[in-house]
């Protein structure tokens, strides 16, 4: 399968920085904040305005969000849907995901088989990725139906992680949830990033400055950031806080 314009973004953005910063919009948010918030990224910085929710039932469709957002921003505009109808046509790509650790086929190849011949239709930028649910798993492990991987059990998470590479995926996301008390443990990135040598990405649970820099040097190629920012007083100056010092220890990790 080809690489795509924005997958090719993202190795060359890892190349370069180290990391990549993805600023996470949840299409349930109202279409006022939703706006703000992709504006705060994109002022601040952000390589790329992710768009996705474990639902979809916002004040508009998920097309006309994206529309709205494109035109306030000038970076891609990516998807990390939680079921089918989590795809917009007018997306740059998505994240074509497999939730390996679910108990499921749904999760595994049943929504993607649904998915896929619109996908294909539309000639959207489908980038294979292998999805892993940490505990605690909060509401994506929850609608996933997944057996959540111990947070300290970082060998199993390798193994997942490694049979999604066989398997032909090319990036890994390691989620615990929104809400979970911070990310996958550092040892979890180190372990999985020398599995796979792919990109390997930490959804949400970013809690402080000190996840981030931390979750970077462990491993972690990309970050999804979404209530920092949108919590925020100010959310144009948080979002250049934390893309500043995202990158600063993504050229860390390349010295």
């Amino acid at each position: 399968m080809k690489v795509g314009k924005v997958e090719k973004l993202i190795y060359a953005t890892i190349e370069k920085d180290g990391v990549v910063f993805f600023g996470l919009i949840d299409p349930m948010l109202p279409t006022e904040t939703a706006l703000r918030n992709a504006k705060a990224f994109y002022e601040g910085g952000a390589d790329i305005i992710l768009i996705g929710g474990s639902t979809v039932s916002g004040e508009k469709s998920l097309e006309d969000m994206l529309s709205e957002i494109k035109e306030a921003t000038d970076v891609p505009v990516m998807l990390y849907p939680g079921n089918i109808n989590g795809v917009a046509s007018n997306a740059d790509a998505l994240y074509f995901m497999s939730l390996l650790n679910s108990s499921n086929p749904y999760w595994i190849t049943g929504a993607q088989a649904l998915a896929a011949p619109a996908i294909a239709k539309l000639g959207m930028e489908a980038i294979p990725t292998s999805l892993l649910i940490i505990e605690p798993g909060e509401t994506v492990g929850w609608i996933g139906e997944a057996r959540p991987i111990p947070n300290h059990k970082a060998e199993i998470a390798a193994a997942y992680a490694l049979a999604g590479k066989l398997l032909g995926q090319r990036i890994t996301i390691l989620e615990r949830g929104s809400g979970a008390p911070g990310p996958a443990n550092p040892e979890m990135f180190q372990m999985v990033k020398a599995a796979v040598q792919h990109p390997v990405m930490c959804a949400g649970s970013c809690k402080t400055v000190q996840d981030i820099k931390q979750t970077i040097k462990a491993g972690a190629d990309g970050i999804h950031i979404a209530s920092m920012v949108e919590k925020a007083a100010d959310p144009v100056a948080k979002a250049k806080e934390l893309v500043h010092l995202a990158k600063q220890a993504g050229k860390k990790k390349l010295r």
